[in-house]
C-alpha cells in the first residue's frame, strides 16, 4: 500500500519513544515561541503531526506545547501553513479535555474553518457546535455573494446542520437558501483568470479567458455545473461546486417537516393533480418562498447534469465525475420529489429515458441504484410498475459486475436500506439470493457484516435447504467466479484476480461438457428449488483451493452459517429444521477442500463431547432453550452410507433413536455463538471429539 519510504518513516515514527516525544515538544515550543516562526517550525511541524498520526492510539504531548499550538492556530497573524499543521494535530488527538480555542474574534473565513474542524472533532463536549454554527453563519452574513472567501465556511455550515439541526434560525436557513440558488444557477459561464507571479512576460496583453467548456470539448451553452471544465475557475463557480456537495443535506435540512408536511392522502390528491403540476411550471420563480425556489433550481441543475451526462468525456477523471454525479442528481431528484410531489411527474420521462440508456452501459451501472431507489419510494404514486426495472437490477448487475468492490458494497447496502420500500417485489429480493452471493463469495472480509444482516430478510421456508447447500459452497463460488473471469473473453476489461495462480489446470477441463451444467447451476442467477451434488465440481476446481480470495471466504462461513440458523429458528417447523439438520450431516464429507474449511465447518456445526449432568458446566455454557429441539438428536446421528438417501426423519422416530441407544442429553448447551442448536450432547459426538483437541476428555460419558 505505501512505498518503502513511506514504510520506513511510519515505522520510525511508531518506534519513538514517550521520552524522545517529550523532547522533541520541548523543540517544537521553542521554535513557536520566535517571533517569525520560519521553515524550522514547518519541518518540525510536520515531523509532529506524522508522529501523532502514524499509531492508533492517542500520543500524550506536553501541555505548553498542546497550548502553544492553539495559540498558534487562532493568532491572526501566523503564516497560513502553520495553522493548517497545528489543525491537523489537534484534530488528530480528538477527543481532547483541556482544549481553550478563541474562536469569538476570528473573521477569516478560512482560519475560521480550521478552528471549527477541531472543536467539531471534540463531539460537542462543551456544547460549542451551535456557538460556532451562529458565529460562522455571521460570518457568512457579513459578506457579499462574490466574496473571496465564503467557501471555507460551507462545509463548515453543512456539518453543523448535520450535528445540531436547530441551531440556525428560520431567516439564516432562508438567507442560505437564497446564497444557494445564486450559486447554483448564476455562476459565471467565463473561465476564471490565470493568477500571474508578476514577472517580465506579464502584460495586460495576456490572453483573455474563453467559456467554460462541457466534458467533450465543446463550447457550454447552458449554465455552469459541477461538469463544466475549464482551464482556471472563479470564486462563484468553485462556490456552485460546494453548493451541489451540499445540497442534498441542505434539503432534507430545509425541507417540509413534522405536521407542517402533507400526509399520504394529501400527497396522492396533489401527485394525481394535473392541474397542481401546471401551476407549478408557470408560477414564476422570483416570487417563490426561499425554500421552494432553491427545489425549482435543484430541479433545473439536475436536469442539466442528466443532460451532461449523456457526453463523451475526453478525459477519464471527467468520466469517473459523470459517473459519481449522475448518483447525486437521481438521488437529489428523489429528495425533491418526496418534499413536493408536483417534481413527480417531470421526473418521470427523464429516469425512464435515463434507466433505459444505462442498462446498455455496464460501466455506468452503480447510477441503477438510485433509479431503482426512486422507482420503489414513488413507483405505486405514478402509477408506474417496478417490477422490470428490479428484475433487470437483481439478474444483470450482480452477474456481470460482482468483481467491482464499491458497487458490491453499495448495491447490498440498498438491499438493505430498501427493504421496508420493496413490498410485493420481496420476492425478486428472495429470489435473486443466487446471484446476490457472488457479490458475497468475491468480496467475503468487507460485505460479511451486511450479509449477516441482510440473511433474515433472503431466507424462508421454501429456500432454506437451498440456500444452506449455497453458502456451504461459497467458497467453491469464489474459485467459481475466478474461473469465468480468466476465461472471459473481454481480456482488457477483467480485473485483476489472484495471481498466486498463474495457469491452473481446470481451465481446460472446464470447457468439458460434463462440467458445464454444474457450473451452470453453481452461477445461476435465480433461486431454482433444486440441489445438485457439486463433487466433480469439487474435484475440477481442487488446484484453485489455495487462491487468497477463496481461503478468505472460507474463513467466513461459520459466520453466515450462524446468522442463517438464527433466522430460520423463527419459522422452521420440526419437519424443516430435520431437513437442515440432516443437510449438515450429509455435507460433512462433501465439502470444498479449501485448507482448514471442513474443520472450521465442524467445530462450528459439531458439539463437543457431553458432559455429565452432575459435573459443573465448562465455562461459557448455560442451560438451553427448547428451540430445535426436535432437530438436536440429528445432530448427533452419523449416517452410513445408505443413509444419505433415506427417507427424512421425524422428530419421534429420532427421538425413538435416540432413546434407543441408551443416550441421554446433558442440560447445558453451548453459548449461541457458536451454534444455533441448543446441544443435548450424546456419546456419539464422541466420534467427532479428534477434531477438538482443546476439549479435556472427562467431559465425555
Amino acid at each position: 500500500m505505501f512505498t518503502a519510504g513511506a514504510e520506513s518513516l511510519l515505522h520510525q515514527a511508531r518506534e519513538i519513544q514517550d521520552e524522545e516525544l517529550q523532547k522533541f515538544c520541548s523543540r517544537v515550543v521553542k521554535l513557536l515561541q520566535k517571533d517569525d516562526p520560519g521553515p524550522d517550525a514547518v519541518d518540525a511541524l510536520q515531523r509532529l503531526f506524522l508522529i501523532v498520526s502514524a499509531t492508533k492510539y492517542k500520543r500524550k504531548l506536553e501541555k505548553t506545547c498542546v497550548d502553544l499550538l492553539q495559540t498558534t492556530l487562532c493568532s491572526p497573524k501566523c503564516p497560513e501553513q502553520l495553522q493548517f499543521l497545528c489543525a491537523a494535530i489537534l484534530r488528530e488527538r480528538s477527543p481532547a479535555d483541556n482544549l481553550s480555542l478563541s474562536w469569538d474574534h476570528i473573521q477569516s473565513s478560512q482560519q475560521l474553518s480550521l478552528v471549527a474542524s477541531v472543536l467539531l472533532a471534540q463531539g460537542d463536549k462543551k456544547e460549542e457546535v451551535r456557538s460556532v454554527g451562529q458565529h460562522a453563519f455571521r460570518v457568512l452574513e457579513s459578506r457579499q455573494p462574490e466574496g473571496p472567501s465564503l467557501r471555507h465556511l460551507l462545509p463548515v455550515v453543512s456539518k453543523i446542520t448535520h450535528l445540531a439541526p436547530h441551531t440556525l434560525h428560520e431567516d439564516q436557513t432562508n438567507l442560505l437558501s437564497k446564497r444557494l440558488v445564486d450559486w447554483l444557477r448564476y455562476a459565471s459561464v467565463q473561465q476564471g483568470v490565470a493568477h500571474t507571479s508578476g514577472g517580465f512576460f506579464s502584460t495586460p496583453r495576456a490572453r483573455q479567458p474563453g467559456p467554460v467548456t462541457e466534458v467533450d470539448g465543446a463550447v457550454a451553452t447552458d449554465f455552469f455545473t459541477v461538469l463544466s471544465t475549464g482551464q482556471h475557475f472563479t470564486e462563484d463557480q468553485w462556490l456552485n461546486v460546494q453548493a451541489f456537495s451540499m445540497l442534498r443535506a441542505w434539503l432534507v435540512h430545509s425541507g417540509p417537516q413534522g405536521p407542517s408536511a402533507p400526509d399520504a392522502d394529501d400527497k396522492s390528491e396533489l401527485e394525481g393533480s394535473t392541474l397542481s403540476v401546471l401551476s407549478a411550471t408557470s408560477t414564476a420563480s422570483h416570487l417563490l418562498p426561499p425554500q421552494e425556489r432553491l427545489r425549482e433550481k435543484a430541479f433545473e441543475y439536475c436536469q442539466r447534469l442528466v443532460e451532461q451526462s449523456t457526453r463523451r468525456a475526453l478525459r477519464k477523471g471527467d468520466a469517473d465525475l459523470q459517473k459519481a454525479c449522475l448518483v447525486e442528481a437521481v438521488l437529489v431528484l428523489d429528495t425533491l420529489c418526496r418534499q413536493d410531489p408536483t417534481f413527480l411527474y417531470r421526473t418521470l420521462s427523464c429516469l425512464k429515458a435515463l434507466h433505459a440508456r444505462l442498462c446498455g452501459d455496464p460501466a455506468r451501472a452503480r447510477a441503477l441504484l438510485p433509479i431503482a431507489q426512486f422507482f420503489l419510494s414513488h413507483g405505486e404514486a405514478a402509477a408506474v410498475d417496478s417490477e422490470a426495472i428490479l428484475q433487470h437490477l437483481f439478474t444483470r448487475v450482480p452477474c456481470e459486475l460482482f468483481h467491482s468492490p464499491m458497487l458490491a458494497f453499495e448495491f447490498v447496502r440498498f438491499c438493505g436500506d430498501s427493504l421496508p420500500l420493496f413490498g410485493r417485489n420481496l420476492d425478486i429480493l428472495k429470489r435473486s439470493f443466487p446471484n446476490l452471493f457472488k457479490l458475497l463469495a468475491w468480496n467475503s472480509p468487507p460485505l460479511t457484516s451486511e450479509f449477516v444482516a441482510l440473511l433474515p430478510s433472503l431466507v424462508d421456508a421454501g429456500s432454506a435447504v437451498e440456500m444452506l447447500h449455497a453458502l456451504l459452497d461459497l467458497p467453491c463460488l469464489t474459485a467459481a467466479l475466478d474461473l469465468q473471469l480468466r476465461l472471459s473473453p473481454a481480456a482488457s476489461e477483467r480485473p485483476l484476480w489472484d495471481t498466486s495462480l498463474r495457469n491452473p489446470s481446470c481451465l481446460e477441463a472446464s470447457r468439458d461438457p460434463e462440467f458445464q451444467a454444474l457450473l451452470q447451476h453453481l452461477l445461476r442467477a435465480e433461486a431454482s428449488g433444486t440441489v445438485q451434488r457439486l463433487a466433480p465440481l469439487h474435484e475440477l476446481l481442487q488446484p484453485m483451493t489455495g487462491c487468497a480470495r477463496v481461503v478468505q471466504c472460507a474463513e467466513a462461513v461459520p459466520t453466515l452459517l450462524q446468522a442463517f440458523f438464527s433466522a430460520v429458528t423463527r419459522f422452521a417447523d420440526g419437519a424443516l429444521t430435520n431437513q437442515l439438520v440432516l443437510v449438515l450431516l450429509e455435507r460433512r464429507d462433501s465439502l470444498y477442500q479449501v485448507p482448514q474449511y471442513e474443520d472450521r465447518v465442524h467445530r462450528w456445526a459439531l458439539p463437543p463431547p457431553a458432559c455429565p449432568a452432575s459435573e459443573s458446566p465448562p465455562p461459557g455454557l448455560r442451560p438451553h432453550s427448547a428451540a430445535l429441539c426436535s432437530a438436536c438428536p440429528a445432530a448427533r446421528i452419523t449416517p452410513g452410507p445408505a443413509s444419505a438417501h433415506a427417507p427424512l426423519p421425524s422428530p419421534s422416530s429420532l427421538r425413538s433413536v435416540i432413546s434407543g441407544a441408551g443416550l441421554r442429553p446433558s442440560p447445558w448447551s453451548l453459548p449461541d455463538h457458536l451454534s444455533p442448536f441448543p446441544k443435548s450432547w450424546s456419546t456419539q459426538a464422541c466420534v467427532h471429539a479428534t477434531r477438538q483437541p482443546q476439549l479435556p476428555l472427562q467431559w465425555a460419558l
